[in-house]
């Protein structure tokens, strides 16, 4: 049967290819994506291009974002995607607002007494609900290693986040995942982050203490770990990583593990 949608797609593809060469250069300049399968490669790949055509990237003045920069943001955009099929899951934004630092955004928070404070915070990157993201380009250009540090995965999982509405650390679920397994072991780790921060707000933690802002940034920052640095939130937060796992349907940390068996320079190196 033909398909509209499908004959967009093969046409958006054949009209902006991306040579094998280009390709490989940004592959090379993303460690994370050591490791996947050929077929992933490909499907990573095609993602990209209808990525970039859909989603309008505006760059503010000293921000020059060439073609492969734009596919080295496209590539970590896309990854969390890899194996959640093909449902619109970043329906709610339309464009990415490219900063050339970090800035300065309103913020306004009520606290438990019913006290609106507000003040004026420095971010590198915001997700607005039904509205843009918003990303600092040197935290882009920095992301895309083993390092547990990514800001396209971190306000992206807030836009998964907010497919359910305000985004408060609870993504739509698989059918197969039960709210109340991904409650306890966010809950139970959100709160023994928080505890650790308690008795020592300078504690070295185990994942970036950003994590216990809210369950919101919560999960954006354990998004961040599953995929840029798997090993720690696994030894950190297992019962985390395992719905993590079953939400984007992914392994990094075997994938990393492998890598580490069997790639010379994977085997001399450490996170």
């Amino acid at each position: 049967m033909w398909s509209l949608s499908a004959w967009r797609r093969r046409r958006t593809l054949a009209r902006y290819p991306i040579e094998p060469q280009q390709w490989q250069r940004v592959r090379e300049g993303l460690p994370m994506l050591d490791g996947i399968s050929d077929e992933e490669n490909h499907w990573l790949r095609e993602a990209c291009i209808l990525f970039l055509q859909q989603k309008h990237l505006t760059t503010l003045p000293g921000v020059d974002a060439d073609a492969e920069q734009r596919l080295h943001l496209a590539a970590q955009a896309q990854l969390p995607l890899l194996h959640l099929g093909d449902l619109n899951w970043y329906q709610g934004f339309h464009e990415i607002v490219l900063y050339p630092d970090d800035f300065v955004s309103p913020q306004r928070h009520r606290d438990a007494s019913g006290v609106e404070h507000e003040w004026d915070g420095e971010h590198s990157g915001e997700a607005w609900q039904q509205g843009p993201v918003i990303l600092a380009w040197p935290g882009v250009l920095a992301s895309g290693g083993w390092e547990g540090y990514n800001l396209v995965i971190h306000e992206l999982a807030h836009k998964l986040d907010m497919l359910n509405g305000d985004a408060n650390g609870l993504p739509p679920l698989h059918d197969s995942m039960r709210v109340a397994d991904w409650a306890q072991a966010m809950q139970q780790a959100y709160d023994d982050l928080n505890r650790q921060l308690d008795r020592n707000p300078d504690a070295e933690t185990a994942i970036d203490p950003y994590a216990a802002e809210n369950p919101a940034e919560f999960f954006a920052v354990t998004s961040e770990y599953f995929f840029s640095a798997p090993d720690l939130l696994m030894q950190a937060y297992p019962a985390v990583y395992a719905q993590l796992s079953a939400f984007y349907r992914q392994d990094p940390l075997a994938r990393l593990q492998q890598l580490q068996r069997s790639h010379p320079h994977y085997q001399h190196t450490t996170n």
